[in-house]
């Protein structure tokens, strides 16, 4: 096992090697990269494409594996508004960004798109068929497409014993099918966890909760699996020992198959400010992650166009997109 940190300094791309012979080594190996990520500057870190800058709140980022598609999630100031957008690469730049057309005035949020690009993943409280008009709770949903270039089908449910009359949230998927998603149950060791469908046969299991090296009586949830099933990346909220609010955390798989304790990625990536809803692009070693973090300040301005593209593109306490090469083997 081994684990690279990869960082942008200008136009180089710097790379810093540990070698990870053993299970123990390995979490040493992220204590030591939390401390190498402490010692870097905040820049380090960056911002994803201006053309999300002009939302006032953006969050759940997924990229296809060609790095052509992006899908995001659009919400108004307050949470109320909460849309699914894509954006297309072309000529290397990002398209403006187009709702998906199945978006109506239901919320839709936390995309997750297959291996294949062919099955988008999402969230949402829509009535579970057309012929009422009553919200359901939020349940996973899926629509499928042949191609890039086909339209996408209607929204389908993902049904039991996935979805429940409980909250379902944040979708993800490894390659072989086995689901990873957050859900508020009575029966769960905290207020948000996470649990894992298994999938068998054609059809997911039931829900099984995840272990303490994972959950606990506090907030779990944003979970992100490795392609192999063999990492995890997820939010944990004001975990004794954190940076504050939610940070992001790590787990690694043993050789038995069982989830170890897992590891606060630290600084930079994680602040006193809120960080959640990583992905992690596992082919350009990138972490894409949602944050508020917050590090503005006032300055003399040219005019009000001046004060309006420094307040867009500023860490300016609002959810954005942030990325940082950062590789897991």
């Amino acid at each position: 096992m081994r684990l690279v940190l990869c960082e942008y300094v200008g136009n180089n791309l710097k790379i810093i090697q540990h070698q990870i012979m053993t299970k123990s080594i390995f979490i040493l190996a992220l204590i030591l990269t939390a401390n190498v990520l402490s010692a870097q500057n905040e820049n380090r870190i960056f911002q994803f494409d201006k053309v999300l800058n002009q939302f006032n709140k953006v969050r759940d980022f997924w990229i296809s594996t060609d790095g052509d598609e992006a899908f995001v999630t659009l919400q108004s100031p307050n949470g109320g508004i909460s849309q699914l957008a894509m954006i297309r690469k072309k000529n290397n730049e990002w398209s403006e960004p187009e709702l998906l057309h199945f978006c109506d005035s239901n919320m839709y949020l936390e995309p997750f798109l297959s291996m294949s690009g062919n099955r988008l993943f999402f969230v949402s409280n829509r009535p579970l068929d057309n012929k009422t008009n009553q919200k359901k709770n939020f349940n996973i949903w899926y629509v499928d497409r042949n191609n890039s270039d086909d339209k996408w089908s209607e929204p389908k449910n993902i049904g039991s014993p996935v979805n429940s009359d409980l909250d379902e949230f944040y979708p993800s998927v490894s390659e072989n099918n086995n689901l990873y998603f957050t859900m508020d149950s009575p029966n769960g060791l905290g207020k948000d966890d996470i649990y894992f469908c298994k999938w068998e046969a054609g059809n997911y299991l039931p829900p099984v909760l995840l272990d303490e090296n994972i959950n606990s009586k506090g907030y779990e949830f944003n979970a992100f699996i490795s392609r192999k099933e063999d990492f995890i990346i997820f939010t944990k909220y004001n975990e004794k020992g954190g940076q504050g609010s939610g940070d992001l955390y790590i787990s690694k798989k043993d050789t038995d198959g069982k989830w170890q304790k897992s590891t606060n990625i630290g600084l930079p990536i994680n602040t006193k400010y809120m960080e959640y809803c990583p992905f992690y692009d596992e082919r350009n070693q990138i972490l894409y992650f949602t944050s508020k973090r917050q590090n503005i300040k006032s300055k003399n301005f040219k005019n009000t166009s001046d004060f309006k593209t420094y307040i867009e593109e500023s860490e300016n306490g609002l959810s954005k997109i942030y990325m940082i090469s950062i590789k897991l083997e």
